[in-house]
């Protein structure tokens, strides 16, 4: 399966954050997130594990209590059920992979960017 690159499909989940599923498998699910300068993502868990990577801007991120400011070319992992937020610093954009497949993002997919 291919993901094209596009600039539609895009939805805003919060204030300043908006999602796309870019691609995705049977386990995984891959998210690019445009993220505005003074956003906040509030605290939350999941079960997913989460891998991140900081295409553009400036994040702070919180994991677990601990806070890290994130930079162009910074990654991440977040366990399963822990705790995270983040406070966007500059306008910014992350690529996350969740595993399992979230379910709950199997919306924000643009099936026009899909070549299966």
């Amino acid at each position: 399966m291919f993901g094209l690159n596009s600039t539609n499909g895009y939805t805003e989940v919060l204030n300043g954050i908006r999602i796309k599923t870019i691609n995705f498998g049977k386990q995984t699910l891959m998210t690019e997130f445009v993220l505005t300068k003074d956003a906040l993502l509030v605290e939350h868990a999941h079960i997913y594990e989460q891998t991140g990577y900081l295409v553009k801007g400036k994040i702070k991120l919180y994991i677990n209590g601990v806070s890290q400011i994130i930079n162009p070319g910074d990654s991440w992992n977040i366990p399963s059920n822990i705790k995270h937020k983040a406070e966007i610093l500059e306008d910014s954009i992350a690529i996350e992979v969740f595993c399992p497949f979230r379910e709950d993002y199997e919306k924000f997919i643009n099936k026009d960017d899909i070549i299966e």
